[in-house]
Parts: structure tokens; sequence; C-alpha cells
């Protein structure tokens, strides 16, 4: 019974990896965000790994050759086997996927107002200004007179 297992991948070797599991036999799943940046005063769209350094693949009689593919550093296992990846985190995944990128789901729209409750600007009220990766949150801060940009852990603030 095929099952999916998580490998980590060699440092800027991700293409690499997914090639050569790929042509050993493997389908290999790597998930990618969908975040903006701004560059040169334009907005510009990304898309870095979900999960930094790591990719599900499925494993159907063996898994050996997996380990040995170049560019993957090692398969996370579970004692002496692959640690079993459950099929509905997967589908989880794949669920909130727009046009082959994932988006997180947010509980604040652009432009709602955010308490901070913890950290140097405790107190303050800001504007809900986006997502960035790793459970960070921008918010759009008036001080001194000017607006400026902070990125703030999601626990850090509440709706007002």
């Amino acid at each position: 019974m095929p099952f999916w297992a998580c490998a980590q991948l060699v440092p800027q070797r991700e293409r690499l990896a997914l090639h050569t599991l790929a042509l050993a036999g493997y389908t290999a799943y790597l998930p990618r965000l969908r975040v903006y940046r701004a560059s040169h005063g334009r907005r510009i769209e990304a898309s870095p790994a979900l999960f930094p350094g790591y990719c599900f693949i499925t494993i159907v009689a063996q898994w050996h050759t997996a380990r040995w593919a170049p560019g993957v550093a090692r398969i996370v296992l579970d004692g002496a086997a692959p640690a079993r990846v459950p099929d509905a985190v997967i589908a989880e995944i794949r669920s909130r996927e727009r046009g082959g990128l994932v988006e997180l789901p947010s509980r604040f729209k652009r432009g709602d107002p955010l308490r901070i409750v913890h950290g140097p600007f405790a107190g303050h009220v800001g504007l809900y200004a986006g997502m960035n990766g790793h459970e960070r949150i921008a918010v759009l801060l008036a001080l001194l007179g000017s607006e400026h940009r902070v990125t703030l852990p999601r626990g850090d603030v509440e709706a007002v």
C-alpha cells in the first residue's frame, strides 16, 4: 500500500532532487507558497517552498533508492522506516492551492485595524497589510508622523 513520506533535500538542490526522484519512479510533491514582495517599487509574486528544504514523496515498495537520489539529504524516519505523512495532511495542503501555489488563510482582510499586544509596539493600533512566510503578519503603523511597515508574529496581534 503506497504512503506519503518526507525527504530532506540538499540546500539549493530542490530541482535536482525532484528530477532524480521522478526518474527513479517516485511521485514527489513540493508545495510552494504564493507570496508578494516589493522590488524596485514593483510588486512581484514569488513562490518559495512551503517547507523549505523538504518535499513529500510516495513510497510504494521500497524507499532506499529515494534516500540515495542526488539532491536528497535524508528520508525522515520513524525508527528504521520512513515516517508516514497522513494522506489528510497532503489533501489539506492541496486543497489550499490556487493555480498551483498554496495560499495561506488569513482571518484578516487588507486594511483591517489590528492592535499589537506583545513586543515593543504593544498597545499601538495599525492596519493589516498582508501575510509573510513563517506565520508572520505585516502591519502598517503610524509612527513619528509617517507610516512604517513592521512584520510581527501572528500571535502578537489581535483584531480591534
